[in-house]
């Protein structure tokens, strides 16, 4: 998950770990999702310390998806940044921030999406969203197979979601936000997405599996949702003591108090799979 790790709950996902930890050399990104076909199936490749081959089913077609009324547009500087990038942990306020909607299309924009791929790699991450690195913008990036030259990179711009499916996984999932804390989380099985690609085309796509939810755990973070918030109150109180100590760090580095409290905020509980709108 972008600055995330994940694994689900049974032996199978558990093996994921250990997939995260090496990466091959960078190189250049293919920023198209023409590699996309419709009704193709996706194949993850394993050796022997890996998890089975993961079939992915992903469709991909044009599309027209309606601006979202309301939604304030990024400027250049909003997508301007200076290298590297570093992962923004828990209490920080920009995890909570509004993510704006892009509107250019430009070789910044790439520049951003190449940093973004960089960063999730150098630190395990399956997964990232732009708000994790600082970026209030809608975008996230993703390969489920967690290694270049592996799996299929995936960028989307502006994402939304039209359907989730009714059948609910639980998964044991982690975030780089959230450094060394895991926990179940139940969300949809699969989702059909309406986003638009580095060049601004527009496109829908349906995930399922370790995909589906790495999407849905990247989008939360575009609406300023983070993982915790859809655990059930007995898995919470497992993590309840490692969240209190990110607050401690922030203030020990800032000089200022916790924005956010575990023990004194009232979690609302959201739909499984829908955040914030």
């Amino acid at each position: 998950m972008a600055a995330a790790i994940w694994a689900s709950s049974s032996s199978f996902a558990r093996a994921l770990h250990p997939l995260l930890s090496r990466h091959t050399s960078l190189s250049p990104l293919n920023y198209s999702l023409h590699r996309f076909k419709s009704a193709s199936y996706l194949f993850f490749s394993t050796s022997s310390n890996k998890p089975p081959k993961l079939a992915v089913y992903a469709q991909a077609r044009r599309a027209l998806s309606p601006k979202i009324k309301g939604d304030e547009v990024a400027s250049p500087a909003d997508l301007s940044f200076e290298g590297p990038l570093k992962i923004i942990e828990y209490p920080d306020p920009i995890l909570r921030a509004k993510n704006k909607r892009i509107g250019t299309f430009d070789d910044n924009l790439k520049k951003l999406v190449n940093e973004m791929f960089d960063i999730m790699y150098k630190t395990d991450g399956i997964g990232l969203s732009a708000p994790q690195v600082g970026m209030n913008v809608q975008l996230m990036v993703f390969n489920a197979a967690g290694e270049r030259g592996e799996g299929e990179e995936i960028v989307l711009v502006n994402p939304r979601v039209s359907r989730y499916s009714r059948r609910i996984i639980p998964y044991d999932e982690g975030c780089l936000s959230f450094p060394e804390i895991y926990g179940d989380v139940e969300r949809p099985d699969s989702v059909k997405v309406d986003a638009q690609d580095i060049n601004g085309a527009r496109f829908e796509l349906t995930l399922t599996a370790l995909p589906a939810r790495v999407f849905q755990h990247e989008f939360d973070h575009l609406q300023g949702v983070l993982f915790f918030e859809k655990m059930t109150d007995e898995v919470l109180d497992t993590i309840r003591e490692d969240l209190v100590a990110l607050e401690k760090k922030f203030e020990e580095k800032t000089g200022l108090p916790t924005p956010e409290s575990i023990n004194t905020r009232k979690i609302k509980k959201a739909a499984v799979g829908f955040g914030k709108s």
